[in-house]
């Protein structure tokens, strides 16, 4: 139920987006402008989509690791990548004392698995299993592909927001076209509009995750109690944001940052007690059943 619910908010949202894109062009009355905004956004999230492995392993510091080093973390991922039928990823560990672990990849041809030692320092191997079984069905989900068409169309009306200030979009000697004012609020609201929903996008792609990845494994408690444990551990031990590692953090299984307060209603992941009662309720489910 969940895994269906995500999904059809997820195209809901990406279709609200599209929506907002169309609105703000056509108020503005600028097609080229539009035009210009959506030809810049689709390069640079283009890089994004075929990089993002590189950019987020080399944010974390993340290094590959042979199967002579971690013999167990390796059998867990072929285990899983066996059981899901798919290709055996790349994996990485980086040195972070953080427990956090992130999947990248356009698809599973091109797929990594990266884990912080903090984590293979904190759980247990029942609970990796479950971490690694999330990270793999963002993978699966096509939640990269997913998200980098966000972050274009987001990209798309923040751009068109600030092309709005320098172009004579609807012209001046147009009474129909936009005032300053109304140009104004624009440039404020919408921007702020699309990045709102990129977030909702991202936290429903998480609920996703957590569902077919416990679903992968056969052990939603596994996951659960890993989450726990993680988000107590980056709340001791939050990862300073900035950089490429900002961009990256929407690809974690836990936000890195210190998220409280008013930073808590802009985290691209959603309340781990939320992520955690949902779990139960899986497990609690697939008893009964």
């Amino acid at each position: 139920m969940h895994s269906h619910h995500n999904g059809l908010k997820t195209a809901a949202l990406l279709g609200v987006l599209t929506s907002l894109i169309l609105a703000v062009g056509y108020w503005l009355g600028g097609s080229a402008g539009l035009v210009i905004a959506v030809l810049i956004s689709l390069a640079t999230n283009a890089v994004s989509y075929f990089y993002s492995d590189r950019i987020a392993l080399r944010a974390m510091g993340a290094r590959p690791v042979t199967e002579a080093e971690l013999p167990g973390l390796y059998r867990i991922v072929r285990e899983l990548a066996t059981e899901a039928r798919q290709p055996m990823p790349r994996l990485y560990v980086s040195p972070a004392l953080q427990p956090n672990a992130f999947a990248t990849g356009r698809d599973p041809e091109h797929a990594a698995v990266a884990v912080t030692v903090g984590i293979l320092n904190l759980l247990e191997p029942r609970e990796l299993r479950g971490v690694i079984g999330h990270e793999l069905s963002h993978v699966y989900n096509r939640d990269i592909l997913i998200s980098s068409v966000a972050a274009g169309l987001a990209g798309i009306v923040t751009m068109l927001a600030n092309l709005a200030f320098f172009l004579p979009f609807g012209g001046s000697d147009d009474e129909d076209g936009p005032n300053p004012a109304g140009l104004l609020l624009m440039m404020i609201l919408g921007p702020l509009a699309a990045s709102i929903i990129q977030l909702a996008i991202s936290r429903n792609r998480e609920f996703e995750a957590d569902a077919s990845g416990a679903a992968l494994t056969g052990d939603p408690l596994a996951l659960a109690s890993a989450l726990e444990k993680i988000h107590h551990g980056t709340a001791r031990a939050p990862l300073p944001a900035g950089g490429q590692l900002t961009s990256a953090a929407h690809l974690m299984i836990a936000n890195p940052f210190s998220g409280g307060g008013i930073a808590g209603l802009f985290s691209t992941h959603p309340p781990m007690a939320e992520r955690i009662r949902r779990l139960q309720e899986q497990a609690a489910l697939a008893r009964h059943w």
